[in-house]
């Protein structure tokens, strides 16, 4: 599956609908926790979602999944990698900046962030990170979501043939 164009409308309400199922599953005062984050209830948006562990001392991203469809986003597997393996450096200060707001504010960030670092300056990330945590309080792992913006659909799918 190739992470489709996605109209910008239709990916924020994508946006909003995982922020809301992430509140939903918020108690008064703490965070989620990966338990309580069931992908069951958002099939549908799962070719485009990520987890990234929070490693903390010292601080470090891995991505511990990533949906099929950021593949085309990416041009290979990311699952497994450091922020610094994913990206060229100057993405990766952009992610990592992002990130670390995540962690240490404990609220989820948004934006939007050119693909040209991939060669597809025409195509753009509309991004959502959520952060989660096993204790409730400090944030140990980020769930991502993507939606990709744009006009054309030329990145390839990771899929072969058998």
């Amino acid at each position: 599956m190739v992470a489709q164009p996605a109209a910008p409308v239709t990916a924020l309400r994508a946006h909003q609908e995982l922020f809301t199922y992430w509140t939903s599953r918020k108690v008064p005062g703490r965070l989620p926790s990966r338990a309580d984050i069931h992908p069951t209830d958002f099939k549908r948006h799962l070719p485009t979602v990520s987890l990234i562990d929070v490693r903390h001392e010292p601080r470090s991203f891995r991505v511990r999944l990533a949906g099929t469809g950021l593949y085309g986003v990416y041009g290979r597997e990311i699952t497994g990698l450091e922020l610094e393996q994913v990206y060229e450096p100057a993405a990766a200060r952009y992610w990592r900046d992002e990130l670390e707001k995540v962690v240490d504010s404990a609220r989820p960030g948004a934006g939007v962030h050119s693909l040209a670092w991939r060669g597809a300056d025409w195509l753009s990330l509309v991004w959502l990170r959520l952060p989660l945590s096993s204790d409730g309080r400090r944030v140990d792992m980020i769930l991502g979501y993507d939606a990709v913006v744009g006009a054309r659909d030329d990145l390839p799918s990771g899929i072969r043939a058998a």
